[in-house]
């Protein structure tokens, strides 16, 4: 046998079959077509190419040019002291909390730096540079205003000469909110505005441990500089650092832009939609949205829908615009308009092989640079729009998305997909895989649905918990990866948990997943949960998994939990709480900052798909044991489905326990009377 035919017989054993590597049904036929049509994925790549296990275990250094260092944990573990060292001395506890430490820190600065876009652009429509965005909530104004500590009234001096209280035009405050929003990620000192809208208790641990973030800026900048060559070298002390950059995420980057995005674009309320590959049309010039920041992808949705752009497409042959979003701004145009979404992160390049897509237009994180290869193959236009995110290749077009010119930019995007469509290829094919689902859970949607609009109230979700028929509650949420079967692992936590009646909220591509597989459909709550959560679900005519937005939303999780304390009964902080966090596929260094934010928060967080910190047993019992002495919280990693959601089962049994909850109690009629001292415990 020849080397070339050795070669052709390795990679033949190595072929990928479809159906081990995906629950989805749609993935599943596009991959066939892929490999019918010579396409390399990055399913092909992940069967053909070993993850390095000493990577995986977070002890390999690159700090310095004095490595690569490799600490590879023995084979037979450690036995007494561990020995292992860097060249210059450092132990495998610094190497994992600085590799650790800069995820958190990428992680972290990837929302920060989506925040400050949205607050410059925020900025540009409150001094109105720009007629493309407006307040759609002055409400959530009123609401941000108020915790930034900007006056919402004004004392003006009436006739009688008596100075009476107004309120201020709508965009002198929104200025104002603008360029407070924006000192958070300048300030240098003090705290952040934003975090402390989280409990008093919660706040309290903060300040007792000195992890209050100063400025979104600062705290990241310093947590690099902590993981420099021959800086921090104290494994606890780096992941002090780790908490006061993570809280500047979940509490500060995060929550900014969701709640400055809420009142430009909207505040999502439950919304009908369809998602999966199924969407697509044939005779539709079909474009695709995918990334992270809805800026510009707001602007797509209103080009697209415009009377001379639609002419243009019936001009070019096809009877319509067809505008769906792949990963977290499928998210964001699902919430706010209803749109479909065509898939979650392992997708992305299959919704091109289908040879239906005119355009992808891309912003930022998460886009795969393999898509301009696979694109090669097909007529399909990958459009950058952002300087922050270009791809090095001869397939894409770059058109810069400018905050004040944005609806013009739209145009041109939308123009280029429209001319596109005359040039598709033979073979297109569109699975027939979709599904229908809600989506549009915000913390003051879920308050609606729960007391209506005059008595919108977190107080029947908790009385459910104390009554039993709610167990507890679960945030789901996180990546595709792929080194995992392709959403097994979110369908299998989250089914196992509706089981016993845990509520689950979910974001990003998690709850893409759960709208895949039915489970974001109110009806699926008969088929999944336990019965006193599938009663609860029937009774408010709500999933049993709330879909909250994308990955920058995880901060409206944070909130609805805050709400829930509240709310009363349920203990004093996020950490008395029966509930839980998880993050089955997690892919990203944005899931290692949004996880040490919701540890640092209170919440026991499992991961699944590894985690790099295994070859560190001193430094991974700090984060699994250790942090939770401090914070309340801490982390867990469980590579099974199942075991993984019986982990969090215990958890929130044991909390429920530590509040009285585990004994059976007598149902009763609570009067007004019982209610306020309920309120005044």
């Amino acid at each position: 046998m020849s080397l070339d035919e050795s070669k052709l017989k390795k990679k033949a054993k190595k072929a990928l079959n479809p159906k081990e590597v995906t629950v989805d049904v749609a993935t599943q036929q596009m991959l066939e077509k892929a490999q019918h049509d010579g396409v390399e994925t990055i399913f092909d790549r992940a069967v053909t190419m070993k993850a390095c296990n000493i990577g995986a275990q977070g002890t390999c250094c690159k700090v310095c040019s004095q490595g690569p260092c490799r600490l590879p944990l023995p084979k037979g573990g450690i036995e007494g002291d561990d020995t292992r060292k860097g060249l210059c001395g450092a132990t495998p506890e610094t190497i994992a909390a600085r590799n650790f430490a800069r995820m958190v820190a990428v992680g972290s600065a990837a929302h920060g730096d989506h925040g400050r876009g949205v607050v410059e652009t925020f900025i540009a429509m409150a001094n109105r540079e720009t007629e493309d965005y407006s307040v759609h909530d002055t409400e959530k104004l009123m609401e941000v205003a108020q915790y930034l500590n900007v006056p919402t009234t004004i004392m003006v001096e009436g006739e009688d000469g008596v100075k009476r209280p107004e309120m201020r035009e709508t965009y002198e405050l929104a200025r104002d909110v603008g360029q407070k929003a924006l000192a958070q990620w300048t300030s240098q000192e003090g705290e952040i505005l934003s975090a402390l809208q989280a409990p008093p208790a919660r706040l309290e641990v903060w300040r007792d441990l000195d992890v209050v973030p100063r400025g979104i800026d600062r705290e990241i900048v310093e947590l690099l500089h902590r993981t420099h060559m021959g800086v921090d070298q104290d494994y606890r002390n780096l992941v002090k650092q780790c908490s006061r950059a993570a809280l500047a995420d979940g509490w500060g980057g995060s929550m900014l832009a969701t709640d400055l995005q809420d009142i430009m674009f909207g505040t999502p309320y439950p919304m009908q939609g369809e998602i999966n590959l199924g969407v697509l049309k044939e005779d539709h010039v079909n474009i695709l949205v995918h990334g992270h920041e809805p800026l510009l992808s707001e602007m797509i949705v209103v080009a697209s829908q415009e009377p001379e752009m639609l002419e243009y497409a019936k001009q070019k042959g096809a009877k319509g615009i067809l505008l769906a979003g792949m990963c977290c701004t499928a998210n964001e145009i699902l919430v706010r308009h209803g749109l479909p979404t065509a898939g979650n992160y392992l997708q992305q390049e299959l919704a091109i092989v289908t040879g239906a897509v005119e355009a992808m237009v891309v912003d930022v994180q998460c886009i795969m640079e393999n898509i301009a290869n696979v694109a090669e193959c097909y007529h399909t236009k990958i459009i950058t729009t952002n300087p922050r995110a270009m791809i090095e290749s001869g397939n894409t077009t770059h058109i810069e998305f400018d905050e004040h010119s944005a609806l013009e930019d739209a145009r041109k995007i939308v123009r280029q997909a429209v001319e596109n469509f005359p040039n598709r290829r033979p073979g297109v094919m569109i699975p027939n895989a979709k599904e229908p689902m809600v989506a549009g859970f915000s913390k003051e949607a879920i308050k609606y649905h729960l007391g209506g609009a005059f008595r919108g109230s977190y107080t029947p979700l908790n009385d459910n918990i104390i009554n039993g028929r709610i167990r507890g509650i679960a945030g789901v949420v996180g990546c595709n990866n792929a080194r995992t079967m392709h959403d097994s692992g979110h369908l299998t936590v989250i089914k196992e948990l509706l089981k016993q009646d845990v509520i689950v909220l979910s974001t990003g591509c998690s709850a893409m997943a759960c709208g895949k597989a039915g489970l974001l459909a109110p009806e699926s709550a008969k088929v999944y949960c336990g019965p006193g959560l599938a009663e609860v679900c029937e009774t408010v005519g709500i999933p049993p998994v709330l879909h909250m937005g994308a990955c920058v939303d995880n901060s409206r999780i944070l909130m609805a939990a805050t709400e829930v304390v509240k709310a009363g009964g349920l203990g004093k902080d996020i950490s008395e709480l029966p509930a839980a966090g998880s993050a089955p596929e997690w892919m990203s260094e944005k899931a290692i900052a949004i996880g040490h934010y919701f540890v640092a928060s209170g919440v026991y967080t499992v991961f699944g798909n590894g985690l790099p910190v295994t070859g560190s047993p001193k430094f991974q019992k700090f984060l699994f044991e250790e942090l939770e002495n401090l914070y309340g919280g801490k982390w867990d990693l469980e590579l099974d489905p199942y075991a993984h959601a019986r982990k969090m089962i215990e958890h929130i049994n044991k909390k429920r326990a530590a509040l009285g909850l585990d004994k059976g109690k007598e149902r009763v009629l609570v009067d007004m009377a019982a209610r306020r001292e309920l309120d005044a415990a």
